[in-house]
């Protein structure tokens, strides 16, 4: 064996609940982790195709998050519908381009870079490619992460509808794109959860 070394290649399995490492000659089909009780298994059971199906809702939803206003601002009688990307702008052009930048990192870059990632880990491990495996596993790792932080123009949103309805002469309405962008911040978090980055191993372990 050399360079990385697997759990397969030293014979043990871990839980994906509590961590515990098991000997791989005891943990029999349907066998449970003897800490957690949770499910012991080598490979996430269809874990390509339920990613994928996942990360495809993600996609499609992602249009009408983007496309649809997510919140409503009515101040003197002046009503404006804000989509993210004009939101970011008009944040900027009030001269709160720190949290222009922090909105659109969170809503734009980090979705965006969870599609380009966990689509190249789909790809890749279904071809089986020996491609940059430590690198692709520091990806896996990054979008776990960052991950939650999409979440911030929801919290947004919520905040300001709350906080703008103590004054007098304005308010802020959430809008139904804050329910899709919701929804595709959820799918791509439940696409990264489904994806076994065991998986980006086992090539390595074939050729070896």
């Amino acid at each position: 064996m050399t360079g990385v070394v697997t759990a397969r290649e030293l014979g043990v399995v871990g839980c994906h609940v509590c961590g515990l490492v098991s000997r791989a000659e005891h943990v029999p089909p349907g066998a449970l982790c003897p800490r957690c009780h949770a499910p012991l298994h080598r490979r996430k059971a269809n874990s390509l195709a339920r990613t994928w199906a996942l990360l495809i809702a993600a996609a499609v939803l992602y249009l009408p998050a983007n496309l649809l206003p997510i919140m409503r601002t009515v101040s003197l009688g002046d009503v404006d519908d804000n989509t993210i990307l004009s939101g970011v702008v008009e944040l900027w052009r009030n001269d709160s381009w720190d949290l222009a930048i922090i909105v659109f990192v969170a809503s734009i870059v980090v979705p965006m870079t969870k599609f380009v990632v966990l689509g190249t880990l789909l790809v890749s491990a279904q071809r089986n490619s020996r491609w940059a495996l430590k690198q692709r596993a520091r990806f896996y790792r990054l979008v776990e992460l960052v991950g939650y932080w999409s979440m911030l123009d929801v919290f947004v949103v919520a905040l300001l509808s709350a906080l703008v309805h103590f004054q007098v002469l304005s308010r802020v309405e959430p809008k139904p794109g804050v329910i899709y962008f919701g929804l595709v911040v959820v799918l791509t978090m439940l696409a990264s959860m489904s994806f076994d980055p065991r998986l980006i191993w086992d090539r390595k372990e074939t050729d070896d």
